[in-house]
């Protein structure tokens, strides 16, 4: 096996594939910026519930869709299913685009536009994870999981920059409009990908079961049991980044939208970090899960304490670099532990836990920012993240023989890891 960060790109069609992935995960986090924008400074008077009501109708569907979008990612071409919805999703930001720029939109339009979305990035999703083992094949998988993470993050860093002067400059509507555009980036790069080299494994049969033998697979194994529970805690109440970033620039900074975007991608350069050290390992663990959870609560803790906008932006990148190892390293984990065959109907399971619990968490955290404060609402999220600990040491524990002691005064773990 091959060695070394980059080593998926050796390969032409990941190559291909991260190239065209890369501009669109900037457009991507354009629209991001310019959605949350709008909805709180053009469409509501600050309404932190209103853009968690957004995020809750846009990471809904990937729990509501769950049987549909896994079954599909395991049945169907998942080149051809990309195409559809990387399309769709273009029409949609075109859409959403040409209302903002004709002075048009409404909060309900910003409401249909998200929850369609949503929809078909629940088909995406899934399709677009487990494509990841058709282009690389399974000995560079974790590395090529880590790198799409990544690109995503780069995007991350270069979108809200990007966005937060194009609102200043032109307005909101043309940054969805420019989104619209780099979703063509990704529908050229398949159609350059060389099928002929694809590590195209045995596709599942269909069965009328087949719907329910991912939640079965998952539930007979308590490793992926903990990891999932985790991930619940973690992505629910942890990973509400649009609420806190924006409700802390708008509330707590006083600064507007140039700031807010610099902010986001201050935290993006946390989570490209944490996706390159990531690409670095052969196979992440449960022990590393704890650690970046850990250190994801307390660095929450101390942005909820920042008394400056130049220090909530330094402790954002320790922030960025904990959420990656830990997001990147729970999907390495459990594609690579899950067999070939269920890995679309298990890797649905991880996206809508990791995405659709924000219907959940979202609309609580901004409750929380607009009742009590935005710097509550990052508390919530420190929470989340020591929850998420507990519950790794309770499944070390019980399957894998953690034991505390006390040794001359000093505690030592021991424990035997023999697994995830």
């Amino acid at each position: 096996m091959t060695t070394g960060t980059f080593r998926s790109l050796r390969g032409y069609n990941y190559r291909v594939w991260a190239a065209g992935a890369l501009v669109s995960n900037v457009g991507t986090w354009m629209q991001r910026i310019g959605q949350d924008w709008l909805v709180l400074t053009q469409l509501t008077r600050h309404n932190a519930s209103a853009v968690g009501v957004v995020m809750a109708l846009q990471f809904g569907p990937q729990i509501l869709l769950l049987p549909l979008t896994g079954y599909a990612a395991d049945h169907f071409n998942r080149q051809r299913l990309l195409r559809f919805t990387q399309a769709a999703m273009g029409v949609l930001a075109l859409g959403l685009g040409l209302l903002t720029i004709t002075g048009v939109v409404q909060l309900w339009q910003v409401y249909a536009f998200a929850l369609t979305l949503g929809c078909v990035t629940a088909f995406d999703a899934p399709a677009r994870q487990t494509f990841v083992s058709e282009l690389v094949g399974e000995e560079d998988l974790s590395n090529a999981v880590a790198l799409n993470s990544t690109s995503f993050n780069a995007g991350r860093m270069i979108g809200p920059a990007i966005a937060g002067l194009l609102i200043a400059a032109v307005g909101t509507g043309w940054v969805f409009v420019i989104n619209a555009l780099s979703f063509g980036a990704v529908l050229c790069s398949l159609g350059f990908i060389r099928r002929e080299q694809l590590h195209v494994k045995e596709w599942a049969r269909r069965s009328r079961g087949s719907l329910t033998e991912g939640f079965r697979y998952v539930w007979r194994r308590p490793d992926l049991r903990a990891v999932l529970l985790m991930l619940f805690l973690f992505g629910t109440f942890g990973l509400n980044f649009p609420i806190y970033i924006s409700t802390m620039t708008v509330t707590v900074f006083h600064a507007g939208a140039g700031r807010y975007g610099l902010l986001t991608s201050t935290m993006a350069i946390g989570t490209v970090i944490g996706a390159l050290l990531a690409a670095r390992r052969a196979r992440p663990s449960i022990g590393l899960l704890l650690v970046a959870a850990a250190v994801f609560g307390t660095g929450l803790i101390l942005a909820a304490f920042s008394p400056s906008y130049e220090l909530f932006g330094a402790v954002l990148v320790f922030i960025g670099i904990s959420a990656q190892t830990f997001t990147t390293s729970t999907n390495s984990l459990v594609q690579l532990s899950t067999e070939p065959a269920m890995r679309g109907r298990v890797v649905a399971i991880l996206l809508a836990i990791a995405l659709g619990g924000t219907p959940l968490g979202a609309p609580i955290v901004g409750w929380v920012a607009d009742t009590f404060g935005p710097r509550w609402s990052l508390a919530v999220g420190a929470a989340a993240g020591f929850a998420a600990v507990l519950v790794g040491i309770g499944y070390q524990v019980r399957y894998q023989g953690l034991r505390m002691s006390i040794d001359a005064g000093r505690m030592r773990l021991r424990w035997h890891d023999d697994g995830l």
